[in-house]
């Protein structure tokens, strides 16, 4: 394999170690602003396999499978295949908030294709029956990748680009599967870019603490006293439910129902500690639509807002839910819109194998059992190492959910086996981006380990802001890290060209 040339890694080693303040030499980048429009891409379904390692299973059967393409920017039949490895949600979602991947198709005249992952979105296998047992049994990693590696194969053939070189991305899970599928269909992809992928937390490699540590540092990073008054907020609603105050806390969070139990008090617990996951992970540097609504900067939006008054309690609230009679008609989070009159614990937040949330409806079920199989998301808070009240989950508390809940015993070491872990060494021509606002950033690869696996650190950077669009309101950094990934694209394509060339 090629080795990157000597000025490019010097680059690339400079990029991920610090934060670069300007742009290259002869580098200029258009700024753009927004999502990709939906009438860039056209919707169509691609009729899948089944089960595709049990050829009796099932009855041989098939589903239809979405996805979006367009051939707006391709140099039909030469230019590369960019191939998004959707992840746990409608594929519109991912599709309209990677404005980067359009942004680099028309650099590189590419055709576009983002693949909905099955039991996600339009792409249920068996329709609503999809989430009963056993027909959830299809739903793993490697069915998934299979999926995709017939998909990209098929269309390739219809359209008369089976010359066409294949680079795969995604952001988070989706960014494990980009990382997966290089490793397993090398035949098929000839690079990944993977934003935002905690292959190794998920692998059970880490600590437990490591996730909602992380969370805590980035309102600490803001200001420390932030953090210090969330932590006393949820001291001072412990002290409440200790003494079983249950109006009072209905009152203070307006709360649809008084809690009246232990439970109840974990909920809330779990419902707001939800809240400061996701302005953690979505600290974008502007308003976005992804995951829910969230104004620019929604970790200093939740910092003034804590330390806007001497109530703690009040101040928690106004950040998570919001006062729905007063001066906060609308929170960050969970009543964004402000048309809630009141809040129900066990609609807005759903506890799951996932402590950093599962979301809600069928996309929710999906996950969760994906948490339950492959997927191991064991964190805790301690309120020592981080702010938030004592909630632990452990294998044990994994092991009996899932038992419970979906009939499955969980494999704790399985991604470690079946897509490496750490022993990453053999592998080749991967991306891993990371940003350090984001909490699942020490849950991925943060230093490069071979001259194309390559870690891009991105300063002052959220949940793969790098797939994003460009925006004026982007970071230094990210601009940086954009570059870097497309000159690394343009390089892995090039190289496929020559093999393929060369291949018998």
């Amino acid at each position: 394999m090629k080795k990157v040339s000597a000025a490019l890694w010097a680059a690339l080693t400079v990029c991920c170690v610090e934060v670069l303040h300007g742009l290259p030499d002869g580098y200029s980048q258009t700024r753009k602003h927004g999502s990709p429009r939906e009438d860039e891409f056209t919707e169509k379904f691609f009729t899948q396999t089944l089960d595709h390692f049990n050829f009796n299973s099932m009855g041989n059967g098939t589903f239809s499978q979405r996805y979006l393409i367009t051939e707006k920017y391709w140099d039909k039949g030469h230019g590369p295949v960019f191939f998004y490895t959707g992840n746990e949600g409608d594929v519109w979602e991912f599709a309209l908030n990677s404005g980067f991947i359009t942004e680099l198709a028309a650099q590189q005249r590419a055709l576009l294709i983002f693949a909905e992952h099955r039991y996600y979105g339009k792409s249920l296998p068996f329709g609503k029956d999809s989430f009963t047992i056993p027909q959830i049994s299809l739903l793993t990693v490697e069915q998934a990748l299979a999926d995709y590696a017939v998909m990209i194969t098929e269309l390739k053939q219809q359209l008369a680009a089976t010359d066409c070189p294949v680079i795969v991305f995604g952001g988070s899970y989706g960014g494990m599967l980009s990382v997966y599928m290089r490793i397993r269909y090398p035949n098929i992809v000839a690079g990944a870019l993977a934003a935002s992928a905690p292959i190794l937390s998920t692998a059970g490699l880490g600590d437990s603490r490591q996730f909602f540590r992380d969370v805590t540092n980035d309102f600490a990073s803001f200001s420390p006293e932030c953090r210090d008054a969330v932590r006393g907020a949820f001291h001072q609603l412990k002290e409440l439910a200790e003494h079983r105050d249950y109006s009072r806390i209905q009152a203070k969070f307006s709360l649809c129902k008084p809690p009246s139990s232990a439970q109840d008090i974990h909920q809330l617990n779990g419902l707001l500690r939800n809240a400061f996951t996701l302005m953690a992970m979505l600290d974008y540097p502007y308003s976005t639509h992804f995951m829910g609504n969230m104004p620019a900067n929604p970790v200093k939006v939740a910092c003034e807002t804590m330390l806007s008054g001497p109530d703690l309690l009040t101040n928690l609230r106004n950040t998570a839910v919001a006062d729905v009679t007063q001066s906060y008609p609308a929170a960050i989070v969970y009543n964004a819109t402000g048309v809630l009159t009141c809040f129900d614990l066990y609609s807005l937040y759903i506890e799951c194998a996932d402590p950093t949330g599962c979301g809600l409806g069928f996309d929710s079920m999906a996950w969760d059992y994906q948490a339950c199989t492959e997927i191991n998301l064991c964190y805790e808070s301690n309120n020592v190492t981080d702010m938030f009240p004592p909630m632990a989950f452990t294998d044990r508390d994994r092991t009996l959910y899932c038992s419970k809940r979906w009939a499955v015993v969980p494999r704790p070491d399985w991604l470690k086996i079946q897509f490496w872990g750490d022993a990453l060494s053999t592998a080749s021509n991967i991306i891993f981006s990371n940003g350090d606002l984001d909490p699942w950033a020490n849950g991925g690869v943060r230093k490069s380990l071979s001259s194309s696996l390559i870690a891009v650190n991105i300063s002052g950077g959220a949940h793969h802001l790098d797939l994003r669009g460009s925006n004026d309101a982007d970071p230094p950094s990210v601009i940086i890290a954009r570059k870097t990934e497309a000159d690394l694209i343009a390089q892995w394509v090039k190289m496929e060209r020559t093999r393929l060339r060369q291949s018998p």
